[in-house]
């Protein structure tokens, strides 16, 4: 295991799917990924063996205990009970991130508390949209409220854009080119609008050692932050309230580099955000294993920065 030049890799978005929420929303659909995602034992382990991933933090694919509303709230907890199980089977490979049960606000803060101190996860994650409505919104604050208090990130993780913005932006070509509403486009654009309006939304001034993480090298952000700061700040309309859109996206938030081997992309966010911000990530199983320690091996970085980005950051953020 480990690069050629002997670092541990830890990948903190890697994903599986559980039988009880499959059994709710994808009716037996199968398929290479799906086999992939529902094997939480030795096939994924020699996967990860193969390209020399030594750790992957596991996190529920969308929706996961999302999916279960409150008459269900017993089997939305029960994903994470079956997470743990997962774990303690493969305690040298394996931590976790929450699957919170966004339908139910009310449950996510406990829900979450349960989690990291029963059950020994590293924090949460969320994906996209929940009925409609986004993470920011006041319903979710106690959660990130609690998420301050246990010292733990919210993985915010993207799911389908909202049906009014397919419907007027992708319809056209969905049926051709479907990656338009995942990870070609749609996801992309929901998960950044997802970040931005978290930093408006005053979540931060009110509970500002809060961490979020965004996947796939920052959902574009780190190229964007110059202007969306400058948009929202006084230089730009001078009746503006204050933003700060830098000084909380560069003390708030990580990203990982699920999905996005990109070298150019890698020293861009590098150059906004710092290499302390930066954690690896496949994105397993959407993404092969391989090329992601592959793409690492060669990246324009130290020696110390590669150990920082394969392992020191998670470590630190999520307090191995």
């Amino acid at each position: 295991m480990t690069t050629q030049a002997g670092i541990q890799i830890i990948a903190i978005e890697e994903h599986y799917l559980d039988e009880d929420v499959d059994a709710k929303i994808n009716k037996g659909a199968s398929g290479l990924v799906k086999e992939r995602l529902l094997d939480v034992g030795a096939g994924r382990i020699a996967e990860m063996d193969a390209a020399g991933i030594d750790v992957q933090i596991l996190s529920h694919c969308p929706p996961g205990a999302q999916c279960f509303d409150e008459s269900e709230i017993e089997r939305a907890l029960a994903v994470n009970d079956k997470l743990k199980n997962t774990i303690d089977n493969y305690p040298d490979r394996f931590m976790g991130f929450a699957s919170m049960p966004t339908k139910v606000p009310g449950a996510c803060a406990d829900e979450l508390q349960r989690c990291v101190e029963e059950l020994g996860f590293k924090g949460a994650l969320t994906h996209g949209l929940t009925d409609g409505v986004f993470i920011d919104d006041e319903r979710y604050w106690p959660m990130f409220e609690r998420a301050q208090k246990l010292d733990v990130p919210i993985y915010v993780h993207p799911g389908p854009p909202h049906p009014a913005v397919i419907e007027a932006y992708y319809k056209d070509y969905v049926e051709r080119w479907p990656s338009i509403l995942s990870a070609g486009w749609g996801f992309t654009v929901e998960t950044a609008t997802a970040g931005l309006r978290l930093m408006l939304s005053g979540v931060f001034d009110k509970f500002p050692d809060l961490k979020i993480i965004l996947g796939h090298m920052g959902e574009g952000l780190p190229f964007l932050l110059w202007r969306v700061d400058f948009s929202f700040s006084k230089g730009f309309r001078p009746d503006a309230p204050n933003a700060r859109i830098r000084e909380i996206f560069t003390n708030n938030f990580w990203v990982t580099t699920s999905g996005n081997f990109s070298s150019p992309a890698l020293l861009c966010t590098m150059m906004e955000m710092g290499i302390d911000r930066i954690l690896f990530s496949v994105d397993w199983p959407y993404v092969e294993n391989k090329p992601g320690p592959e793409w690492m091996e060669g990246a324009p970085l130290s020696q110390k920065d590669k150990i920082k980005v394969l392992n020191g950051n998670a470590k630190k953020l999520l307090r191995l």
